[in-house]
């Protein structure tokens, strides 16, 4: 059975084409108006990755690895400070946040941002290479900087994660040992801001 061919003329052109294929660009143009685009970011070429730990040139840091997609977060590097932003209370002791994601630290330095979070906004307040997208890492997050790209952090020192441990309490990393335990959230630790890389 021959497929059912439609003609389209505008001015001097005319294309004939099956209504079936009509139909599917039709739909595509409608999704692509009413969708939100992709991250707007380029192809990464596999040939321009830098090592694990260095500079990732125009990112705003170093690479500190893949991180596989995991719930709505599609797979992205994970792009590291080049420098700490001071050391900062996590805030708000005494009282329960909804930034307990143990590996989206994005959302939870969101949540943390509206409250009085000093750790959360230093490291939302960075920027470098013109991205302003930082943010305060999540325990997870953390452990994959000490796993991918320790040398880049102090071993004498603690970095507050966003990830919160109870009222009074969030989780803080070690990258001497590798070690992660909790702590005061009035206390000062150090801060390192991340970004997301979209591939």
């Amino acid at each position: 059975m021959k497929p059912e061919m439609i003609t389209l003329k505008h001015g001097d052109t005319t294309i004939k084409m099956p209504a079936e294929s009509l139909a599917k660009l039709a739909i595509g143009s409608v999704f692509a108006q009413v969708l939100p685009p992709a991250a707007n970011t380029q192809p990464i070429n596999a040939h321009s990755i830098p090592e694990f730990g260095a500079v990732w040139p125009g990112q705003g840091g170093h690479n500190g690895g893949l991180v596989a997609a995991h719930g709505n977060v599609a797979a992205h590097y994970l792009i590291i400070a080049a420098k700490d932003v001071g050391s900062h209370e996590w805030g708000e002791r005494g009282s329960e946040s909804q930034a307990t994601s143990k590996r989206d630290g994005f959302a939870n330095t969101v949540t943390l941002m509206e409250g009085d979070h000093p750790a959360a906004k230093a490291a939302t307040g960075y920027t470098a290479d013109g991205h302003d997208n930082f943010y305060l890492p999540a325990a997870a997050e953390l452990y994959h900087c000490w796993l991918n790209a320790p040398d880049l952090f102090d071993k004498d020192t603690w970095y507050w994660s966003s990830t919160q441990r109870s009222a009074n309490l969030a989780f803080f990393m070690y990258f001497d040992v590798g070690s992660q335990l909790n702590d005061a959230k009035t206390n000062e630790r150090r801060v390192r801001p991340v970004r997301r890389l979209f591939i």
